[in-house]
């Protein structure tokens, strides 16, 4: 492989419409997509992650859709492994593929490489998984927000897999998190192009409401229903699972439910974009850019880093 190919990747806030821009760019270049949300790869968990329609995935072939069990362990480090592969595969036959997806961390696990994070003693993790049974995920995220502001403001909060790791990297070396972000990548031997969608707040929200409205008329709660026996694994403790699990175990009325997932995916939304902004480099396209334009945006910026 040699960096005459090129990943284009598409981020941007949930509901923003990444998918339809991805599929747009796949049948232009002639190619395929990788997903890079770390919720779509659970076959069990299609309406509540906005997963792609059949409709979608036969108008341009994906990978990483559906491809796992909730019963399975999968993380980002497998994630990057097998997607350097399957890229691998892909530009034996395409100059360009198409990435796709809002879960920032497995987006630059693939781009940029993993960070390199130093070792901690495993009782640490011990600890801190004993103060979440006891206290609770908010005690956890008040101790990152006093360790680490900048890991507190970009990182997935309300999981709680992703606090405690946060949290046992400061405790264990004594640094901020954040501070062993970005040091030591991988090279990568591709070119990376990545394409941010974006809109006014007001439209992401309102995106976002609808969104969730649809997911429920498409019947999420029956989803939700099916898998309420697993409620205690970790990819099920998620935007649009964990809420409704909590209708289901009597805690809240359906209605109080509904709009807990549309607050906490507008919460969700805001971390993405404050994730995605942070990359520079970042090509930001309005979401009802002309797809012409976002053509002549990727050449201009090509032309430009020849």
């Amino acid at each position: 492989m040699s960096n005459t190919k090129t990943l284009i990747s598409v981020v941007g806030p949930t509901a923003i419409g990444k998918t339809s821009l991805a599929i747009k760019l796949a049948n232009h270049f002639d190619t395929e997509i990788i997903s890079a949300d770390s919720r779509q790869f659970f076959k069990e968990m299609s309406i509540g992650t906005a997963a792609p329609t059949l409709d979608e995935l036969n108008q341009a072939k994906h990978h990483f859709i559906h491809n796992k069990s909730v019963f399975e362990s999968y993380n980002v480090g497998t994630f990057e492994k097998e997607a350097l592969k399957m890229l691998e595969y892909l530009f034996k036959h395409n100059d360009t593929v198409i990435m796709v997806g809002g879960s920032g961390l497995y987006v630059n696990a693939l781009t940029k490489g993993l960070d390199d994070f130093p070792e901690v003693d495993s009782s640490i993790r011990e600890t801190l998984n004993l103060q979440l049974i006891n206290n609770g995920l908010e005690t956890l995220q008040l101790q990152l927000k006093k360790l680490d502001i900048k890991s507190f403001e970009t990182i997935e909060i309300a999981n709680p897999k992703r606090v405690i790791r946060a949290l046992e990297i400061c405790i264990g070396s004594g640094k901020p998190y954040s501070s062993f972000l970005q040091k030591n990548k991988s090279s990568r031997n591709f070119k990376v192009i990545t394409l941010g969608i974006t809109a006014d707040r007001d439209i992401i929200y309102d995106r976002i409401n609808r969104r969730v409205d649809i997911m429920m008329g498409l019947g999420l709660l029956n989803e939700v229903k099916q898998l309420e026996s697993y409620k205690m694994l970790n990819s099920l403790n998620t935007v649009g699972y964990k809420e409704l699990f909590k209708y289901l175990d009597k805690e809240w009325t359906l209605d109080f439910a509904v709009s807990e997932i549309k607050k906490n995916s507008r919460r969700f939304a805001k971390r993405q974009l404050t994730w995605f902004k942070r990359n520079t480099e970042t090509i930001w396209v309005d979401y009802k850019e002309d797809f012409k334009l976002v053509l002549d945006k990727i050449k201009s910026y090509e032309t430009a880093n020849k």
